[in-house]
């Protein structure tokens, strides 16, 4: 069967995607080996954040850089193989990571995260799940006082951006979150207008419902190939063929393997995360979700218990499940809130697309009529996802664009 648009992955950014463009009078194919919002869509923080104007460059200092050669760390982790493996996307993420090249990127930035809230209110209301929003913002803390003055400093300027806060100190903390020990913290920050999904997973699946209801198709199978023809695009799929006018390539990690027998070489790496639940009691809930700065992970409410989200690990996507970064963080979580009872069986662990310059990649390909790029968002394609599909039906329909995409674009590093 033919679609005018066939987009390829079904997390936050492909579904998203696939509705604005059905909402706009395109049929269309959403094409996903899971159903929505099952991959890396689900395993996030349950953020969406709007205060995250600030992206997170490489460490360059050499004691930053010494500090991560023992592997130890709770926010960041390595492994060897995908070092190497991904060692030019690396270089060029130090390189971008230079502070005159991070100022520019972040007032290009700043052009998606304004958007955040606003373009998910719209998809929120239209699926009707107001009743997995909260809008009461999370709350970052801190252990030292040197990087809570500069947080605070940070913070402060932010309202320049539409940010709202508000500064806690300890016993503030202790109001707002009574279960909480907070021993060893100095003081915090309440991001005001940041808001909670309580299960970001089903925030997809309900996006993808409304999308079902506009009569939009979805289709689980596994992508083969995307093949040019003369009238648009091949998906050849483990079932069948599908055939359409334009096609979208939203498929996070996997994006790379999909356009690289196209000729497309883009510098896409992954980043893992793991999380667990654990069982909500009277002893432990919470009311925000708390990030510790200083240890790198999330402790968040969630449907399902109180999930704790690692940072990040530098690993290749078929390596074997290291768990060693999540114990560590539950070794710290559980000082903080008396976590006993785990949810699952096995903790989930996901990988995150990441481009070396921190921004997504948005817009049209650059060698081939009608093939669209949506992908490399970080950690913040849950929260860009609205966005983002309202961008790219824009470019396919040929409307006045609501953001520059010229940053954004493919092609930005042909020259890298």
């Amino acid at each position: 069967m033919r679609y005018k648009v066939i987009v390829i992955g079904a997390g936050m950014v492909g579904t998203s995607i696939a509705w604005h463009l059905q909402k706009n009078n395109s049929q269309v194919l959403l094409l996903d080996k899971k159903s929505p919002g099952l991959e890396t869509s689900y395993g996030n923080a349950g953020l969406i954040q709007r205060e995250a104007i600030h992206v997170h460059p490489f460490p360059r200092k050499l004691i930053e850089l010494i500090k991560m050669l023992p592997n130890k760390k709770t926010d960041i982790r390595y492994r060897w193989p995908a070092v190497l493996r991904y060692q030019h996307a690396l270089r060029q993420y130090w390189r971008f990571s230079a502070p005159f090249s991070v100022q520019k990127i972040e007032k290009e930035w700043q052009t998606l995260i304004e958007h955040c809230t606003s373009e998910h209110q719209k998809m929120i209301t239209a699926a009707d799940v107001e009743d997995l929003i909260r809008r009461d913002g999370w709350i970052e803390m801190h252990r030292t006082e040197d990087k809570f003055k500069t947080a605070v400093a940070v913070a402060k300027k932010a309202r320049e951006q539409g940010v709202e806060h508000k500064v806690l100190s300890l016993a503030e903390l202790k109001e707002l979150e009574p279960n909480g020990n907070f021993a060893g913290f100095v003081g915090a920050i309440h991001w005001l207008n940041s808001w909670q999904v309580s299960n970001p997973g089903a925030l997809v699946n309900a996006y993808a419902k409304s999308y079902q209801d506009m009569q939009g198709t979805i289709a689980k199978c596994s992508v083969k190939t995307i093949l040019p023809d003369d009238n648009g695009w091949q998906v050849v799929t483990d079932d069948e063929i599908f055939y359409s006018d334009h096609l979208v390539v939203a498929a996070g990690p996997w994006s790379s393997q999909l356009i690289k027998p196209l000729g497309y070489n883009l510098p896409l790496f992954p980043m893992r995360g793991y999380h667990q639940h654990f069982e909500t009691t009277e002893k432990n809930s919470i009311n925000h979700s708390l990030i510790d700065m200083d240890k790198g992970f999330v402790m968040g409410p969630m449907q399902q218990g109180i999930r704790i989200t690692t940072g990040a690990e530098v690993s290749v996507m078929d390596a074997e499940k290291d768990f060693g970064q999540l114990q560590a963080v539950l070794d710290i979580a559980k000082n903080i809130l008396p976590l006993k009872d785990t949810v699952e069986s096995d903790p989930w662990c996901g990988s995150r697309p990441c481009m070396p310059d921190m921004k997504p990649v948005i817009g049209a390909s650059g060698k081939h009529n009608n093939l669209w790029f949506a992908f490399g968002h970080g950690h913040q394609g849950f929260t860009l996802g609205p966005i983002t599909g309202r961008i790219i039906e824009e470019l396919i329909h040929n409307k006045t664009l609501t953001v520059n995409v010229e940053p954004f674009n493919a092609q930005r590093f042909s020259k890298s």
